[in-house]
């Protein structure tokens, strides 16, 4: 049994997926991959099953049910299968696997959440429009500020956490999607007191297929964010009283 399980979820990521496969396995080739797919239309689930590798295995999904369940779903595979650390990663090689041997190594130092950072010194983004900048910058910036956190990427994707610390807390009930799923598994964590440490990656935008971000995601981050920082201020403000 490996001790790493990395999670790639797909739909629709036929083109860039084999190359971010092979890029894993050559990062970490004593970590099994689980690539989760959501009934992708294009052939992606399919394509997956023919890689014919031992360490790589697919969760076929129904249909697209969102990314946080998605990670999810690898989660559970990861508690269950007894492995000590799980990874995220995306499937259109924005995140460069070969900086998961470092973030393993901080995991492996004690670190129950290490996050692949674009927002502290080191890191950096290449080849997004600086409206896109803009629009992560600020989420970061407010998501700090409404959680009370220290975590200068809290929305960041690209991630390494020790899988007992997860297994602790009440995933039954996380239901956000995209960008607020990450801020509320990192902001969880870091509220139970959990150890979380930032990595500097380059992010480097898709060079193939279509990004999911749209409207949606972005709202419902700032919808989410905003109940749970004033509901914390709230709990916060009747404990002194």
């Amino acid at each position: 049994m490996a001790e790493l399980l990395v999670v790639v979820p797909t739909y629709n990521e036929r083109e860039s997926l084999p190359g971010v496969i092979a890029r894993i396995r050559s990062a970490v080739p004593e970590a099994d991959v689980v690539v989760v797919d959501d009934n992708s239309p294009d052939g992606t689930g399919d394509l997956a099953d023919s890689l014919r590798d031992a360490h790589v295995s697919v969760l076929h999904r129904p249909g697209k049910d969102g990314l946080g369940r998605a990670y999810l779903a690898g989660f559970d595979l990861a508690i269950s299968g007894g492995y000590r650390y799980v990874a995220e990663i995306d499937a259109d090689g924005s995140h460069d696997p070969a900086e998961l041997p470092s973030m393993l190594a901080l995991a492996a130092d004690g670190a129950d959440l290490v996050i692949g950072s674009r927002w502290i010194a080191g890191g950096a983004v290449r080849n997004w429009p600086w409206l896109r900048q803009a629009i992560s910058r600020a989420g970061n910036w407010y998501s700090r500020v409404m959680l009370r956190s220290r975590i200068r990427d809290i929305t960041a994707g690209y991630r390494v956490f020790r899988t007992q610390a997860i297994s602790e807390l009440e995933l039954g009930s996380v239901s956000s999607q995209g960008y607020c799923f990450q801020v509320e598994m990192a902001w969880r964590l870091e509220r139970s007191g959990a150890t979380v440490v930032e990595h500097p990656i380059t992010f480097i935008e898709r060079a193939q297929g279509r990004s999911k971000m749209h409207l949606g995601i972005v709202t419902e981050a700032l919808l989410r964010v905003t109940g749970w920082g004033l509901t914390a201020g709230l709990r916060k403000t009747a404990n002194r009283g």
